[in-house]
């Protein structure tokens, strides 16, 4: 228990290293693009904010290499100093040493499903939140021109997000079967309930009677079927910086309205299987820096200098495959769960063959 709880720690003190190392490199990155960006209300301080609340988000996508990287410098390290070769002639079991293994990996596996859902996209959110307002006030332009959405007869346009994420500037059109437009509404603002359905305010409606428009006003208009109150701060946001559970619905909300999703759901894949990635690249480091004859046969060196090959290879690998999945229309779950299954099996094969 005592060499196991060892072996353990060891694993997440190198974790921790590379990815200290990891985010102090892409910090100073962001940091230094985002110099360029500073305005009157945006100073440098806020630029540090920024960049320390939207790095989080950076790192959790770059996990699967941090796992590897950093078990490799752990088990290495250990090799290095003929720790693992003392563990082995005391009787050690190849089991208990996966096991070992095992545990911070399950722990570090469900921090990273609990971040994706919970912590770094609304820390990427209040980061890019907080951006806009101290640039731009609390009067938020959304990017591109404004957010549109069409369920095939109907076309909503928002043009901007208040403060608590209250949609404003909008615009809706309606058209019938031969696509001749008869409805045209205009609000300020909207309230947003949590079935999807929204209350117009301050409406200006023009509508086609007898083929002719009719223009009335409003104090409050009901429209369903619109976005959800979570899925709002996520408008002027990348869909990598969605939470888990946004991401799923948001793709069912467009599928159902018959708009396309793929990128939506593609990246609620990747992210969902992506903690099973992390624990194929522990298991494939094992055996590249855990032999107990590793130390003699390679230098430390050697050791990181694979692991960095193996990593700019998956990198690599998975945008082939991700790009592959999408042109021949492959099935998303199976696309996703692609690079994990040969990194695995890659792992396994060379446990078989690990000499301990």
């Amino acid at each position: 228990m005592i060499l196991e709880r060892y072996i353990g720690v060891s694993l997440i003190k190198g974790w921790l290293l590379v990815l200290a190392i990891l985010g102090a490199v892409f910090g100073l990155i962001s940091f230094t693009e985002e110099l360029g960006r500073i305005e009157d209300g945006y100073q440098i301080l806020d630029v540090v904010r920024y960049t320390l609340l939207s790095l989080p988000n950076q790192l959790v996508s770059l996990a699967p290499v941090i796992a590897l990287l950093g078990s490799i410098v752990a088990l290495a390290n250990l090799d290095r100093h003929n720790e693992l070769t003392i563990i082995s002639c005391t009787g050690f079991p190849p089991v208990k040493l996966l096991r070992a293994i095992a545990i911070p990996t399950i722990l570090l596996m469900a921090g990273l499903w609990v971040s994706m859902e919970y912590i770094t996209p609304k820390l990427q959110q209040s980061a890019a939140s907080e951006r806009q307002n101290l640039r731009d006030g609390s009067n938020t332009w959304l990017p591109g021109g404004g957010v549109w959405s069409t369920d095939g007869r109907r076309y909503i346009h928002i043009r901007r997000m208040y403060k608590d994420n209250i949609p404003g500037w909008i615009s809706l059109f309606e058209f019938d079967k031969s696509r001749q437009l008869i409805r045209a509404v205009r609000a300020d603002t909207a309230q947003v309930n949590e079935d999807r359905s929204w209350i117009f305010e301050k409406v200006r409606e023009k509508k086609r009677v007898r083929g002719k428009f009719e223009t009335h006003d409003y104090q409050e208009l009901e429209v369903e079927n619109l976005w959800s109150s979570d899925e709002l701060p996520t408008l002027s946001l990348h869909w990598d910086n969605m939470n888990l559970s946004v991401l799923y619905r948001y793709s069912q909300y467009l599928a159902s309205n018959g708009q396309p999703m793929e990128k939506y759901l593609n990246t609620f894949w990747q992210k969902l299987l992506m903690p099973l990635t992390v624990c194929a690249m522990v298991l494939l480091a094992t055996p590249i820096s855990a032999s107990i004859t590793a130390g003699r046969d390679r230098s430390f060196g050697i050791n990181i200098g694979i692991g960095a090959m193996v990593g700019i290879f998956f990198y690599l690998g998975t945008q082939i495959i991700f790009s592959l999945g999408q042109l021949l229309q492959w099935s998303m779950p199976v696309v996703a769960a692609l690079p994990a299954v040969i990194i695995l099996s890659c792992a396994l094969l060379l446990l078989r063959r690990m000499r301990w």
